[in-house]
């Protein structure tokens, strides 16, 4: 196969790149679709009974509260004189909206629970319909509608919804500043690490390919099945960084092969033989890691492996196939538009990397334990981890929806968004539904109970107001269990197992627990249940292609285990900032749980990313262990050929996620962060330490392979040696500057 592409990119480059040129301006027009057809949400297990009792309440009893409206009269009282009548003329508003349902207002009911103390602010509740693809817009243009200034009312929205459509804006902007951020900055180190423009602006072509079809498979995608606005981060970031990943390695052994004399035609073959094809493994090792991301059924995590396969595919196949076209043409050009920089000894090689290589293999265990230390040290964290789900809380504290919740939890006692919502299906006597209802009160950590019976306390019960014939239905009940601790914490997760395990009422046929505790508890449930086929299958799937890549058993054992240090300090790292609140203050957020999803979608890509670079490296280290040197000179000699690549393409893809950090949704920043603390750990600490070390303490033992494993890969393993130069040159001595 890479014969044939090198041949092809030799003797058709311009014919590639007419036909790239039509295929990037279809995936444009098509990917320019992407952005309408992408939703929120997607955090929850779709067959959780979570789920499935949020299904019913939708069905039968015209769904749950999930946007609440905060009034408040601006000249006095909501109860009396203009804030009353134009209370009124809201709510009447709002029920003759098509896509909102279960509309109850203090005006309607009269009740204290929905009206503040001081008798200035109101609560209208009501629930926005359409599933997780419309919602979102349903809510955004109910908010826009309503929201501000009314009449003598200033109106305010919360609730799931609110915080989900905000949510989904507010990530619109932040991609927005992290790009106009990341860009520039990612130009300049184009320029410093190779040296020219021309070789600069070739990494960019692979981006724009990969980021562009990529956004075409999402639109496509999104007609057909939901698929997360969140999945956009990842490809620009993804999409830029693995083009300069890619780009640089075919760059940097393109030029190697004409300072060494070689034609331009042979320099290409040469390229697209050793750099091209470890691309192809690189490639695959990533995609393996994202692949498992659709084990879990949230299509919040299920979108990541959507983009992050489709743009690491893309990316490939555009470096593959249009970069060789692009050298061809380009020849010794590629080293035109050269800015002054510091001159650097050793032609192509890294001398410091080299030189920290055999510093490392001279004293593995004086130079690797301390790196190793450190890293458990930032590790450490992970023993006190939590974890929860996405709430208001990720939102600055300046976001309406989320000042409209805290006013919520703070000044109103009816509002009952995080109460633990009970279904039972079937033909349930009063009777029945009131022993029940008693049961579910005398609960430790209840503080009242509602449902069709009347309003329960461990202490006390009361007669059914007006709003109680909304919890009854012919063949269901509905019930509403209002905690005292606060929602997401570790005792109302608790009490939503306590009610599980309480029998139904008498005659259902089937009892449901959900509301947003439920759906944590379900969510965290789900992924730990799916986890071990995740983590297998990638470790398995990492284990045969580095196998089939180096032909030893032992080396892909040494790079998962180094992997797995370097994702434990990175994500302790995290827990440390986020979890626990450091540099809370500097960089704006809320402490709060690790966010489940984000948290597996951090290892996923980070682990992927890791494995890019091991390939990198390793790739290197056995082409010069084919040709006969030892495992020590190998070792050396690769870093000093790929460790400035590999540095430079860790740092250029970090800033993309280091970007993040200016996000002002704070899972987005965790995401940012540590996706580019774990690449940059990974490229210094462990390409440039801890994989030595282990080489050296390896010695021929990195290599072994039982025998039956070793023929089988001198059969069908594959290896970063290509054909012999052809060139008859001798070695150039106006090495390019760069990499």
């Amino acid at each position: 196969m890479f014969h044939r592409v090198a041949e092809l990119a030799v003797r058709r480059p311009k014919a590639i790149l007419i036909v790239a040129a039509l295929l990037v301006a279809a995936m444009g027009v098509v990917g320019a679709g992407a952005f309408g057809k992408l939703v929120g949400g997607g955090f929850d297990d779709p067959d959780s009974p979570s789920t499935r009792a949020a299904q019913v309440i939708d069905e039968k009893f015209g769904g749950e509260t999930n946007l609440v409206l905060l009034v408040t009269g601006r000249d006095g009282p909501v109860g009396d004189g203009a804030a009353r009548t134009d209370g009124e003329k809201l709510v009447a508003a709002l029920r003759e909206e098509e896509h909102l349902a279960n509309v109850v207002s203090y005006w309607d009911t009269g009740s204290g629970a929905l009206v503040s103390e001081d008798g200035s602010t109101a609560l209208v509740a009501a629930h926005v319909e359409g599933d997780e693809a419309t919602r979102d817009q349903y809510a955004h243009d109910i908010i826009e509608t309503y929201t501000g200034q009314r009449d003598s009312l200033t109106v305010r929205a919360g609730g799931g919804t609110a915080v989900s459509a905000e949510l989904s804006d507010q990530v619109l902007k932040d991609l927005l500043v992290a790009e106009i951020i990341a860009v520039p900055l990612t130009l300049l180190l184009l320029l410093i690490v190779f040296g020219g423009v021309v070789a600069a602006l070739l990494p960019l072509v692979i981006g724009t390919i990969a980021v562009a079809g990529t956004f075409a498979e999402l639109a496509l995608l999104g007609g057909a099945t939901n698929v997360s606005i969140f999945a956009v981060n990842l490809t620009t970031a993804l999409g830029l960084g693995l083009g300069i990943d890619y780009a640089l390695l075919m760059i940097s052994r393109f030029r190697e092969q004409l300072a060494a004399g070689e034609s331009e035609a042979d320099a290409v073959r040469a390229t697209v033989h050793t750099a091209g094809r470890t691309v192809v493994f690189s490639a695959a090792t990533v995609a393996v890691a994202l692949t498992a991301l659709l084990v879990f059924p949230q299509y919040f995590l299920r979108s990541f492996a959507y983009a992050g396969v489709g743009v690491v595919v893309i990316a490939a196949v555009g470096t593959l196939f249009v970069m060789p076209a692009l050298l061809m043409l380009l020849g010794h050009k590629v080293n035109k538009g050269r800015i002054p920089l510091p001159k650097r000894s050793g032609g192509h090689r890294a001398p410091f990397w080299g030189r920290l290589a055999g510093a490392v293999m001279r004293r593995p265990v004086l130079t690797g334990l301390p790196v190793l230390a450190v890293l458990l040290l930032a590790a450490a964290p992970l023993l006190g981890v939590t974890f929860g789900t996405p709430d208001e809380r990720v939102l600055p504290e300046d976001a309406e929806s989320r000042q409209v919740s805290a006013a919520l939890r703070t000044d109103f006692a009816g509002d009952d968004e995080g109460a633990i919502q009970v279904v039972a299906d079937g033909e349930i006597g009063y009777a029945a539904l009131d022993a029940y209802a008693e049961t579910l009160a005398a609960l430790p950590g209840v503080s009242r109970v509602e449902a069709a019976t009347g309003t329960y306390t461990p202490d006390a019960w009361q007669a059914p107001g007006p709003a109680a014939q909304a919890l009854e239905r012919p063949d269901a009940m509905r019930i509403s269990v209002i905690g005292t601790a606060a929602p997401k914490s570790g005792d109302a997760q608790e009490l939503v197992g306590t009610v599980r395990a309480t029998p139904g009422p008498e005659g259902a046929t089937r009892t449901l627990v959900g509301g947003g505790d439920a759906e944590l508890v379900d969510t965290k449930d789900s992924i730990a249940d799916r986890l071990p086929l995740a983590g297998g299958l990638v470790a398995l799937t990492t284990f045969v292609l580095l196998f089939l890549f180096t032909g030893s058993i032992v080396q892909p054992v040494r790079a998962l285990l180094l992997n797995i240090v370097s994702l434990g300090a990175a994500i302790g790292a995290m827990t440390w900032i986020f979890q626990d609140g450091h540099l809370s203050s500097l960089l704006g957020f809320t402490p709060q749980p690790m966010d489940t999803s984000m948290t597996v979608l951090l290892f996923c890509i980070a682990f992927g990313l890791s494995m890019d670079y091991e390939v990198f490296v390793t790739s290197r280290v056995k082409e010069l262990h084919d040709q006969g040197e030892t495992t020590h000179t190998a070792v050396v000699n690769s870093l000093g050929h790929t460790g400035r690549i590999v540095s430079a393409a860790a740092c250029l893809l970090a800033v993309g996620f280091f970007a993040f950090a200016t996000a002002q949704v704070s899972f987005m920043q965790m995401f940012g962060l540590g996706s580019g603390l774990a690449i940059l750990i990974d490229a210094v600490a462990v390409r440039g330490v801890l994989l030595p070390a282990a080489m050296r303490l390896l010695g021929r033992a990195a290599w072994y392979a039982p025998g039956p494993l070793r023929r089988f890969h001198d059969r069908f393993g594959l290896s970063e040696s290509g054909p012999a130069p052809t060139g008859t040159g001798t070695a150039r001595t106006d090495a390019p500057a760069g990499v």
